[in-house]
């Protein structure tokens, strides 16, 4: 979509797509804690003392919490919350979310990102908040169709390494037994890393070309996604598992540690 604007001087980008669920089913994944925690990142929903959702705190790593102030709130259709992302100068930044029942047992989930500016000053980052959706979106997708309502735990790596970003997944994918996956195939890391074994759903699509998502058997049922992103002349290899059901905090409390060791040994300057 891009950048549109209004003669207000309100800029927004928007993102949707279509997940299978009821309303309410879909609702509770987008705008509680544990629901939101199965998809996306780690994040906390705090509530106000009339236990009504008042601030998200979205963990994305080490000194990367995200606030935001929630501005309004109609389950199971819609909710709307203010942050301060952009930085302290910035514009605030305004995110809606709507959830629309549709036929055949599905729902359209959309966000939309808006701001106020007399400029284009803020479009790049506009563009990226529109951009980083589709990936997280297809996770979303994938934990409603096969795991919707089950309890998540999660591993969160990331690492740094010097550009290009094709050797850092060149490491990172050759050390998993990933090494030019395509979807559709079935992968299993080899002996001497962390157990990790799944159905590749996506390989290099969307913003970034390196990256891979799996639906896994091992070590726990759920969801992969690995990718290696080029920023400030760095690039940070990340993964992310989202393990779920009754299996799946066991298996996140025994294999973090394991994750860690190896992120350290591939990428020595880990920052996760």
């Amino acid at each position: 979509m891009g950048v549109a604007t209004d003669e207000s001087g309100r800029r927004w980008v928007q993102v949707e797509t279509e997940v299978p669920g009821a309303p309410e089913e879909v609702w509770k994944a987008i705008s509680t804690g544990q629901g939101i925690s199965s998809w996306f990142v780690p994040t906390d929903v705090e509530e106000d003392q009339d236990g009504r959702p008042a601030r998200m705190v979205a963990h994305f790593g080490p000194g990367m919490d995200s606030f935001a102030e929630v501005t309004a709130w109609e389950p199971p259709s819609r909710f709307a919350a203010d942050s301060r992302d952009l930085g302290p100068d910035a514009p605030k930044l305004g995110s809606e979310w709507t959830v629309e029942a549709r036929p055949g047992g599905v729902c359209l989930v959309r966000v939309v990102h808006s701001l106020s500016a007399t400029n284009n000053a803020w479009d790049e980052q506009l563009r990226g908040a529109e951009s980083g959706w589709p990936d997280f979106f297809r996770i979303l997708r994938l934990y409603l169709t096969h795991y919707r309502g089950q309890r998540c735990s999660t591993i969160q790596m990331m690492g740094t390494a010097p550009e290009p970003a094709s050797a850092a997944w060149d490491v990172l994918t050759g050390a998993l037994g990933l090494t030019g996956a395509a979807a559709g195939e079935r992968r299993k890391a080899p002996e001497g890393v962390p157990p990790l074994a799944g159905l590749v759903e996506l390989a290099g699509q969307g913003e970034h070309s390196h990256q891979l998502l799996l639906r896994l058997d091992e070590p726990a049922p759920g969801t992969a996604h690995l990718f290696a992103l080029p920023m400030g002349g760095q690039v940070y290899p990340v993964i992310r598992l989202y393990l779920y059901g009754d299996q799946a905090a066991a298996a996140a409390e025994r294999d973090e540690p394991l994750w860690r060791a190896w992120m350290n040994e591939c990428f020595p300057t880990d920052s996760g």
